[in-house]
Parts: C-alpha cells; sequence; structure tokens
C-alpha cells in the first residue's frame, strides 16, 4: 500500500468522527484503533507462517514465541468486528486484554479513551469506523512499517493542524526537530533522551538521522528514552515508534520536572544527546520540590514559580552525559533577556562554558503561539576555536509564508544548519561572540544586541519618485474625501 493512499484512507476515519467527537480528541481514538488493527494483522501474518512452518499444528501457531505481541482469546480486532451491540465495551475489554497480556512492552498503550460510552460513541458510529479501519490490511506485507509510520506521522501533523493552539501540547513541526536533530548528529550506539517527548517525533527523527547517516539503527535498541506527562500523548508516543518499527525503547508518564523518570542511584540518568520543545513559561512547574531538588538541578538558581523555561534547562544540562553530552532545546525569546531569578541562572549557566549556540527562528512556526522562538544548543566540551564564544544567529527571516502556519522549509533548515556548521560571522545573520562581550551586556543574549539587521536600500529614479508621490497623493484625498462623507452622515460635520 503506497503512502497517499493509506494516508486518505485514515483521515477519512477522523471525519467518521466529525461531529460527535471535537477534532482535539480524534487523536485519542484514531489511534489506538490503528494499532490495534496492526497488531491484529501482523499476528494473522504470524500464525499463518507458523502453520507453514508446521504442516498446520494450530497449537504451535499460537505458542508464543511465535508473535510480537500476545493477542488473548476474544480480544481480536475480527472478535469486535462481529459484535452488533455494545461495541465500545468489546472494544475497551479486547484492548485491556491486550495491554494485560503484553505487561512488558503494551501496559496502557491504548490510553483512557471512553470507548462505551455511548451518547458520544454510539454502536452505529463505532460499527461504521470499525468497517472503515477494515477495508484496510495493515500486516507487514500489504503495509511496511515505514509507510505505516509516515501515515501515522501525517495523521498527528493533520489532527496538529485541525486544533492548531491545542496542538503546541504535543507537536513540534519536524522542520524544527530536523534541524535541531542535525545539528546534534546522533550516532549509532548512542543514547537520546527527550524529557518533554510529546509525541515521539524528535526520538524518530533521531532514528531517521542515523540511518540516512548510514548507521546501524539496531544500535540504537534500548537507547531511546521519553518522558511525558499526559497520558494520551505518552502512549501515541510508544505507538508512533513501535508502528514505525523501533522494538526497544522507554517511554514513561509522569512529570519529569517534580519526579524524573530516569535515574541511577543519587544521580540522574545521563545522555549523549538530549532534545526537547518542553512547554513554554510554564506556570506551576514544581518549584516546591525544587527548592531541595535531591538531584540538584537548581545548580544555576531556583527559576521563577511562574515560568518554568530554566527549570527544563537545568534539567537537561544536568541529563548531559560528562564527556559526550550535547543537547538543543526549543525556548521562548524571553529567556534570551529576562532578568531577577532568570538573569542570574542565565549568568551562571554562560559562566559554565556550555551554550554553544543560540538561533532565533521566525514567527508563527508552532502551534499553539504566534510567537517566535529560539533553539539554545549546549555542549559539555565545545570545539576548541568555539571555547569562551557563543555563537548566535538570528534565522527570523527563514521562513514561507502561510495563511494560518508559517513553515520552515528544507532550504531553510539546510541554510541555518550551514551558518551553524561554519561558525563564521555573516553579515545580517551570524556572529561568534566572545563571553566578555555578552558580560560587559550584563549576560543579555538578546539577538539584536550582537546581530545587527542588514537594511537593503531600496534605489528609485527621480522619475519613478514622482509617479510615487502622485498616486499617494490621490490615495490620500480619496480616503479624505471618504472620511467627510462618513462624518456628514452621522451628523458630525456640516
Amino acid at each position: 500500500m503506497d503512502l497517499p493512499t493509506l494516508s486518505n484512507h485514515l483521515w477519512e476515519s477522523a471525519n467518521i468522527l466529525r461531529g460527535p467527537v471535537d477534532a482535539a480528541d480524534f487523536k485519542t481514538y484514531i489511534f489506538p484503533l490503528l494499532f490495534f488493527k496492526r497488531i491484529s494483522d501482523v499476528y494473522d501474518e504470524e500464525i499463518s507462517t507458523a502453520l507453514a512452518e508446521s504442516d498446520g499444528d494450530a497449537e504451535y501457531a499460537h505458542f508464543p514465541e511465535n508473535h510480537r505481541f500476545q493477542i488473548p482469546e476474544g480480544c481480536h480486532w475480527q472478535d469486535v468486528r462481529a459484535r452488533t451491540t455494545n461495541v465500545g465495551h468489546a472494544l475497551q475489554s479486547a484492548m485491556r486484554g491486550i495491554e494485560q497480556a503484553n505487561p512488558d512492552t503494551l501496559h496502557g498503550i491504548f490510553g483512557d479513551a471512553q470507548w462505551s460510552n455511548k451518547d458520544r460513541l454510539s454502536d452505529n458510529l463505532l460499527k461504521n469506523l470499525i468497517e472503515h479501519f477494515s477495508k484496510l490490511s495493515l500486516g507487514n506485507r500489504d503495509t511496511e512499517a515505514d509507510i505505516l509510520g509516515q501515515s501515522y506521522e501525517y495523521l498527528i501533523k493533520k489532527f496538529a493542524d485541525a486544533t492548531n493552539k491545542k496542538a503546541g501540547e504535543f507537536y513540534t513541526p519536524r522542520s524544527v526537530v530536523a534541524l535541531m536533530t542535525r545539528i546534534l548528529a546522533p550516532q549509532e550506539g548512542e543514547t537520546i533522551y527527550d524529557p518533554a517527548c510529546g509525541t515521539g517525533g524528535m526520538l524518530l527523527e533521531a532514528i531517521h538521522h542515523v540511518r540516512r547517516s548510514g548507521g546501524n539503527v539496531r544500535m540504537l535498541l534500548g537507547r531511546l528514552f521519553g518522558q511525558e506527562k499526559n497520558l494520551t500523548t505518552s502512549a501515541i508516543a510508544r505507538m508512533n515508534l513501535f508502528l514505525h518499527g523501533a522494538e526497544d525503547f522507554r517511554i514513561e508518564r509522569g512529570d519529569t520536572l517534580r519526579s524524573p523518570a530516569f535515574y541511577a542511584g543519587d544521580n540522574l540518568a545521563t545522555f549523549d544527546c538530549v532534545i526537547a520543545n518542553p512547554p513554554f513559561s510554564l506556570k506551576k512547574w514544581g518549584e516546591e520540590v525544587w527548592e531541595s531538588d535531591p538531584f540538584g538541578r537548581n545548580f544555576a538558581g531556583l527559576p521563577p514559580a511562574n515560568s518554568g523555561d530554566f527549570a527544563w534547562v537545568q534539567h537537561m544540562i544536568k541529563s548531559m552525559a560528562p564527556k559526550t553530552g550535547r543537547m538543543a532545546v526549543v525556548l521562548p525569546h524571553g529567556v534570551l533577556f529576562r532578568t531577577a531569578k532568570e538573569g542570574t541562572i542565565r549568568k551562571r549557566i554562560l559562566e559554565l562554558d556550555l551554550l554553544d549556540a543560540v538561533i532565533g527562528l521566525g514567527s508563527n512556526l508552532f502551534y499553539g503561539t504566534g510567537l517566535a522562538a529560539s533553539v539554545l544548543v549546549f555542549r559539555v566540551k565545545k570545539p576548541k576555536e568555539r571555547k569562551g564564544r557563543v555563537l548566535i544567529i538570528d534565522a527570523s527571516r527563514e521562513f514561507k509564508k502561510g495563511r494560518a502556519q508559517n513553515e520552515l522549509l528544507p532550504e531553510h533548515v539546510d541554510r541555518i544548519y550551514q551558518w551553524y556548521i561554519n561558525g563564521q560571522d555573516v553579515d545580517g545573520v551570524a556572529r561568534m561572540v566572545g563571553l566578555r562581550e555578552i558580560a560587559e551586556n550584563d549576560y543579555n543574549l538578546n539577538i539584536p544586541r550582537y546581530v545587527e539587521p542588514v537594511i537593503e536600500e531600496e534605489t528609485i529614479t527621480v522619475e519613478e519618485a514622482l509617479i510615487n508621490l502622485k498616486f499617494s497623493l490621490e490615495a490620500a484625498y480619496a480616503a479624505e474625501d471618504r472620511l467627510e462623507r462618513l462624518l456628514q452622515r452621522a451628523g458630525l460635520m456640516p
């Protein structure tokens, strides 16, 4: 099955839900159904293969070792499809049965959708939805993991487009993820960690990067780690990785700032690559825990109660491996210049000489905010030529303007990446700034302080200037006449 066919069919499933279910909740129902259908079809293929190997021995075909995931009796897709009443209850029971049969891999993976709520999901609606999915064969023979994974990502993007403001909680534009991943350049055998992993897009892009670089992605087995607070979103991340063919990873549900999931003894676990787009300026982020944080994540200071940006930064810095650690994080521009507590934290972090680069992105690239964001890059060991210096890049003009959302195209990503790799001064775009100069600016990192935009002056002839003046005067006189008529009509002018 090709990508457009599968993607369009999956999107039509969302249209079946439209009306009874809000667009923001589509993902809660569509993704579990897609995953349920996939593992049922793969299970059938495994049965077929085992029967062929054993001359039709049905008992052998059902042995657990012949299957990646176990599907208990009565919990298969076809069992639910056969139901005509209480379909939601049958769906919920089947999903819970599969989770319980695979506690180490699928615990809680289907989320907490209320399938048995008939006010929202009638038997007729669910039957239509199940029949729609039943038209697809989602086994490995008909649908490769890569195609299925890409369709899944297509759906995530479509749901983000449909909900816009709410989408920022779980979706980062993939072009931004690609830029961050290229900068960090994860290698086979390295560990990769996203403390605010959303739907798992950054971990997936790390896999793609290793594959594109000619690395062995199997060397990433057991080396992908993520934590996500939202139950539905963390479940989607796990399904996302499974559907892309990833096998051994750890996605934990929980509040990273209050209860980090990965630690070794009394210390946080450390990773080669740390990458994240955490929630911007999070309020009530866990200040009460950080006042005496057992992991020492307040090493540069306690962030303000109404903004957790520097809590994420400090958590990620503490999560970098001592020799190979590097990180990239998306943050609002305010972290570059806000004063008081954040100014103190910024000063202390800069004095450690861990900050490698500041990249200012264009406006309206992210769902949920029209504001421009920045990418901060940190390295435990900076190259010799970059020690004591910070590369500051103004990439705010690098985007394609869109009606609802601006877009970072591949050519924009390429340019920004080259500016970063070259580390050279470029008029109006990039500048390598010494820590002494930053200190003289009270550790303010606001990009215009260091990179002045190049203003291109427009040159026109005198004749063209006179024509422009004539048109401007005519437009001004016409506007004045319209204003007079409006004032007369309102009785404010004789």
